[in-house]
Formats: structure tokens, sequence, C-alpha cells
């Protein structure tokens, strides 16, 4: 049997990547809901490919105001709301010698606020016993060069499951992160050259203990435990899904 089958989510940054990837394997186990996201060709493309049961929604979660209107929006079509995933945020590449204020601030405003406001105005919708499910990155373990910030976003990220689950005792909410490492998503276009794509993604994957880069798949199905009755005695909890990065690499 499906394990989220009749089970309402919202995933942020539904729309590529490992949002999708997680938005995938929620249809396939029979969940139903939103996938968020700020491009509308991306967002059409990606609820063609979940079917019937998911709606996109063109939101900017860095906007408080966005992130009501989408989980009022959610409730109206869907009822009441089984499951959050905030996995919106983006690399912040730079230095303490050359990231600035208002870089600091865009940065901070979309890898840890919208974080900590998705899941507050999400509440007045979700079902008590539901899950809440953080997406962090191994790069708050490992100093890697150019993602001091970023790495200390998702350091904090990763503290918030804690505390989420702990003001939400009364409510039996479990938040739980997923901490990936180097996973294949849109995000290398950005910063690879087309005819270097394949070099980067192999040198990548040669550091790698696993001996391969992740898939939104794979953290997908990581995604499907937390959201499920199967990880019901978690909360507050960090799953690496990083090919043995954070422990294992030299």
């Amino acid at each position: 049997m499906s394990r989220l089958t009749n089970k309402v989510a919202v995933i942020t940054g539904g729309n590529s990547g490992i949002g999708l990837g997680i938005a995938l394997e929620f249809k396939y186990e029979g969940a139903k809901g939103v996938v968020v996201g700020r491009n509308q060709e991306t967002l059409d493309r990606s609820v063609a490919r979940l079917g019937e049961n998911f709606i996109g929604i063109n939101a900017d979660v860095t906007n408080l105001a966005d992130l009501e209107r989408v989980f009022a929006a959610t409730a109206e079509k869907f009822g009441k709301i089984d499951i959050i995933v905030a996995n919106a945020g983006a690399g912040a590449v730079g230095t303490v010698a050359t990231f600035y204020e208002a870089a600091f601030d865009q940065a901070i405003d979309l890898n840890l606020k919208s974080v900590y406001f998705t899941v507050q105005k999400a509440l007045p919708y979700m079902n008590d016993g539901g899950s809440i499910i953080l997406i962090g990155s191994n790069a708050a373990h490992r100093a890697y060069a150019n993602f001091t910030l970023y790495g200390a976003a998702k350091a904090a990220v990763i503290y918030l499951a804690k505390g989420f689950s702990s003001d939400l005792l009364d409510r039996k909410i479990r938040a739980n992160v997923i901490t990936p490492g180097t996973t294949d998503t849109p995000a290398f276009d950005k910063f690879v050259p087309v005819e270097q794509m394949e070099a980067v993604k192999r040198h990548f994957a040669d550091q790698m203990p696993i001996g391969r880069i992740g898939q939104p798949s794979d953290i997908g199905k990581t995604a499907v435990f937390l959201a499920s009755d199967d990880s019901s005695f978690m909360l507050g909890a960090e799953l690496l899904v990083d090919g043995g990065m954070t422990y294992l690499s030299k």
C-alpha cells in the first residue's frame, strides 16, 4: 500500500531539482498537493509530470504575504495540510572578505528566514500529527571554499528541526531535516559551462566515497520515509544523504 495515500503536501522549490524529486516520490506514494516556485515555465513542466493531483503556485518564499497565500490556497483546494517540505534555497558563493550586507541579507532571507516563516505560516493549516521536512546541506558540516554563509545558514536550518519539534510537541507535529551532498540538479547549469558539465560531475563523483553524485530521487525517497508513519519515532533528527561525504571522505 502507498505510504502517503491522500496525504496533502506542500513542497517549496518543488518546480525543479531536489524539490521536484521529492514531489515525484510523494506522487508515487499516493500524496497530492502543491509545488511552489518562482519560475512559471518550470512550474508548468513540473505539474505536467506530477499529474492531476498536484497544482503549482507561483510564489516567492522570502515574501511573507506570498507564503500566507500559498497555504490558504492549498487548504482551500485540498483541505488540511499533512506535510511541509521547506526546500527552497540557493547556494550563496563568496567569502567573509567578499560578502557584504546586501548579499548577506539576501542569502539569509532565502536560506534561513524563509524556512522559519514557511513553517510558521503553514501551522494554522496543518493537521496535528503532521510532518515538517527541512532541507539542509553537508556544507553545514564541511568548510567548503566560498560557502561560508551558505553553510552557516544550513547549520541553523539543522537546528530548527530540533527547535520546531520541541515547540510543536503538543500538536505531535514532527520536524526533521535531510542533509544532501552534491546532487545532480539544474544548479550545475548556473555555474558550469555545458561543455565542461560531464567532467565536473565526474570530478565530484570521484570525490564521493560512494562513487557517484546524488540524484533528486535519493532525497525524495528519504523524504517519503520522513513524511510517512514509518518515521513516527523520529523528531528533531538529521538524516545525512550525502554519499558518505561528511563522515567518510578524506
